[in-house]
């Protein structure tokens, strides 16, 4: 089962696609949005989340736009506002965490591209009740730098072979900067990829084998540490 819910975010709010797993509940898990928008793909990761035994929530931190054009993807990535995205990545956070069909007393975080970044960052905002985080090509910076002193959850990041949004050399700085701070990590390369390989509406990059890996992986992650 899956619909649009709304929630408490800082004094306004926050809405978002929630899927249930069939069993009615399931650990959390909070998915973030590609540069696009909360589109049928992220609606789609959502209800894989469920088939799994999730329960999954993407909150719309575009509140309500959905575009196709890289162009106006871009822009509305670049006018974000910031303190409400995170006032309602937050709130889905609390929300999830605190929800009736919810087992784990902590979420899941998972973001594609913009939000891979997203995912991060969203990790040093709620560390107590994010307990693991997936962040597929993206890596930290934007918005800002995350203060990863306060990250409490395990990373497990999944990046393309040529990609050049979060190519080799941020992807290293990234690993560089956990390790010296001592921060449970593990971080894959899948050969041959490109940015977004995972998303199957954009057929010139998507990759299903590499696909299927990074997805096996992030459910058994997050079957491990979201309890």
């Amino acid at each position: 089962m899956s619909e649009m819910v709304s929630y408490p975010s800082n004094g306004s709010q926050g809405q978002g696609y929630l899927a249930l797993p069939a069993s009615g509940s399931g650990p959390g898990v909070v998915v973030l949005q590609e540069w696009w928008g909360v589109n049928d793909q992220i609606k789609e990761v959502c209800d894989r989340f469920a088939s799994e035994g999730f329960v999954a929530l993407a909150p719309d931190i575009y509140r309500g736009v959905v575009t196709r054009e890289p162009d106006e993807a871009g822009k509305l990535m670049m006018q974000l506002n910031i303190e409400q995205a995170a006032k309602d990545m937050s709130g889905a956070v609390v929300y999830l965490a605190a929800h009736d069909a919810v087992t784990s007393s902590g979420v899941g975080v998972v973001g594609f591209c913009m939000g891979g970044a997203l995912a991060l960052w969203l990790a040093t905002l709620q560390p107590e009740l994010v307990d693991a985080v997936a962040p597929y090509y993206g890596v930290a910076g934007w918005p800002s730098p995350p203060d990863f002193s306060l990250l409490q959850a395990p990373v497990q990041g999944h990046y393309a072979e040529f990609d050049d949004f979060a190519g080799p050399v941020a992807v290293a700085a990234l690993q560089t900067e956990l390790t010296d701070l001592g921060k449970a990590h593990e971080f894959f390369v899948y050969p041959g990829t490109e940015h977004a390989f995972t998303n199957h509406h954009r057929p010139e990059v998507h990759d299903q084998a590499a696909t299927e890996t990074a997805w096996t992986r992030t459910v058994a992650f997050f079957r491990a540490n979201v309890t």
